[in-house]
């Protein structure tokens, strides 16, 4: 698997849109480790490859605006993935 290409904040709209479907897997990885309890600085390094030691800010940036997004695909953006059209 090659390097996944992202954002430092993902693309926000009210639908789903071609980042979310891209970074799918990433989301759900950030919401497997915030269920765990997982500290936020170990989970950028391991899902985004990024320094949080040499680029706090960027990091916690990343990593936050990202699990915000993954939770938003949760809570509102996956009934746009059940749509019909979308099938």
């Amino acid at each position: 698997m090659g390097v996944q290409v992202f954002e430092d904040r993902p693309p926000v709209s009210e639908r789903v849109n071609a980042y979310d479907e891209q970074h799918l897997v990433t989301y759900l990885r950030l919401l497997d480790a915030d269920a765990e309890g997982a500290d936020w600085r170990e989970v950028v390094t391991i899902v985004f490859g990024l320094d949080p030691a040499r680029e706090p800010e960027r990091a916690k940036t990343v990593h936050d605006s990202h699990l915000a997004r993954a939770r938003w695909m949760t809570e509102t953006g996956y009934r746009h993935l059940l749509d019909p059209r979308m099938q």
